[in-house]
């Protein structure tokens, strides 16, 4: 999955919408955003329907406090009805999909003093902060966390095997085909 800075222009006038399942058997639905054949294969631009979000652990004090993004799907199962119940309070429904926790519902307006800015460490690229947007926190067994959804579409690159599924690009495939996904992408925005 990327974070991209491609603008929603089109209010999801979208060609379509397609669904992600992963090794667990979840499904996300996703907007075809844009497709594509390069060399006989056909690539698909994925924006989820519902919004993305993430769920951090606040760790340490004060000055040292620092959020830890919660991966452990032990720890996600242990604390989803109560991150569930949080958000219901605002009419989002907290949903756990494929590749991504996601809420649907109508997001809060953006509010500056609501933003957190996520600084990612990556030994091989220099990669932007991402900004993210607090819904809600809340307290289990002692632990703080707080809810986010980023303020940049989440987007997935997939290609479409033969029998019509979309397969996730592997970040091996993505580098191998991004310079010509962008020149396509740019070719179709100019």
């Amino acid at each position: 999955m990327f974070s991209s800075q491609f603008p929603e222009e089109n209010d999801h006038a979208h060609a379509g919408s397609i669904t992600l399942t992963d090794d667990k058997g979840r499904t996300l639905e996703c907007y075809i955003e844009h497709s594509l054949a390069v060399d006989g294969q056909e690539y698909v631009l994925l924006l989820p329907v519902d919004s993305p979000v993430e769920i951090f652990a606040w760790q340490g004090e004060d000055e040292e406090e620092e959020a830890v993004l919660v991966e452990d799907d032990s720890i996600i199962e242990q604390i989803f009805g109560t991150a569930q119940a949080v958000l219901s309070e605002q009419n989002l429904l907290l949903k756990n999909t494929a590749y991504a926790l996601t809420v649907a519902g109508d997001l809060p307006p953006v509010e500056d003093s609501e933003l957190f800015t996520l600084e990612i460490e990556d030994d091989e690229a220099e990669l932007e902060p991402e900004q993210l947007q607090l819904l809600a926190s809340f307290y289990d067994e002692d632990q703080e966390y707080a809810i986010y959804t980023p303020l940049d579409p989440l987007l997935f690159f997939a290609r479409i095997s033969k029998t019509g599924q979309p397969v996730l690009l592997s970040p091996e495939e993505f580098r191998k085909v991004q310079p010509l996904l962008e020149e396509h992408l740019f070719n179709e925005v100019e």
